[in-house]
């Protein structure tokens, strides 16, 4: 009976939930390592890694299990999981901090922080292009620029236009 075989798992249902607990945090905090620009502004190679890094991981969590339960069992825990987490980052600020991190003067008053850019690991002309695309020509013009918690950099001018 094939049809029947898709839906028996090879291993216990409680495991792939263990097991994609376990990956789902190692991965959330791979992924906080390697900083919030990387998430937020991903270049092409940034999402070759992500792509790569799902199958790497795939294996992991299923333990080598193909069947429909227990792609569904490690769906669900994944979403729910993910739930879990948006809801705790917004009921706890300190949790919100440890996850998704603050947000990082990049400018202050025309001048350019330079150690901060260092540590989110942005180029100047990567933070030029984002002064650009909010209308300032450079960061003489920009009183604040601010790499925030999802990658994009906002930008207040001294001059509102």
């Amino acid at each position: 009976m094939p049809f029947a075989s898709m839906w028996v798992t090879d291993i216990h249902r409680w495991e792939f939930l263990v097991r994609a607990v376990v990956v789902y945090i190692f991965l959330l905090v791979l992924l906080r390592c390697t900083g919030k620009r990387q998430v937020g502004q991903m270049a092409p190679f940034d999402l070759v890694l992500l792509l790569v890094l799902s199958n790497a991981v795939q294996n992991s969590m299923n333990g080598g299990d193909n069947s429909i339960t227990g792609g569904l069992i490690l769906a669900t825990t994944l979403v729910s999981l993910n739930w879990i987490v948006g809801w705790l980052t917004y009921r706890s600020k300190r949790l919100e901090a440890i996850i998704e991190g603050r947000p990082i003067f990049l400018i202050h008053d025309g001048k350019i922080d330079h150690p901060a850019l260092a540590s989110v690991q942005m180029t100047k002309h990567e933070l030029e292009a984002a002064l650009r695309a909010e209308g300032c020509s450079g960061p003489e013009e920009v009183r604040f620029a601010v790499l925030e918690n999802n990658g994009r950099v906002s930008v207040i001018p001294y001059h509102t236009k």
